[in-house]
């Protein structure tokens, strides 16, 4: 009879040990795994986005193509995982008038949360317009407006 009490005294507590801490486990390493996912296949959009904008300042930045705006529809899934993302970005100011220029896009999960960045280097005449866009407007895109002395401002459009 003795050994039955100890039994109880030491699985009990072993029990509702594992009855609340498998579940926690198993909860947050589910988390994790889903954040991990998200991230992964944001940085993958920004990634894409950054590599459309500098092929996009290759292109235009040649002497045979002349002044005027280009829009570039993105080709971009426009949600992850049933949530749509935001786009901005931030060029880098030279260090002197014949330096490169590094554009920082950073994209964001709405509601979820993720944040990824990308970088695109582009010359010591690209400018930033700025501009936003959510994944999900339909006209969501890059814009380029090439003036007659060369210089390139790029900007994304179908924000807010």
């Amino acid at each position: 009879m003795p050994h039955i009490t100890i039994e109880h005294v030491i699985l009990l507590p072993l029990l509702f040990a594992q009855i609340l801490v498998f579940p926690l486990a198993a909860s947050i390493m589910a988390s994790s795994w889903v954040d991990a996912r998200r991230d992964a296949a944001l940085q993958g959009v920004a990634s894409h986005l950054a590599s459309t904008i500098q092929q996009l300042y290759l292109s235009v930045n040649r002497e045979e193509i002349v002044a005027g705006n280009i829009t570039q529809v993105l080709t971009l899934s426009p949600t992850i995982e049933s949530y749509p993302y935001t786009a901005t970005g931030t060029l880098s100011a030279p260090l002197d008038s014949d330096s490169s220029r590094v554009l920082t896009l950073t994209l964001r999960l709405e509601k979820a949360g993720n944040t990824e960045t990308a970088t695109a280097l582009l010359g010591s005449n690209a400018r930033w317009g700025g501009g936003t866009f959510l994944s999900t407007s339909p006209d969501a895109s890059i814009g380029v407006q090439k003036f007659v002395n060369g210089t390139l401002l790029f900007f994304l459009e179908g924000g807010y």
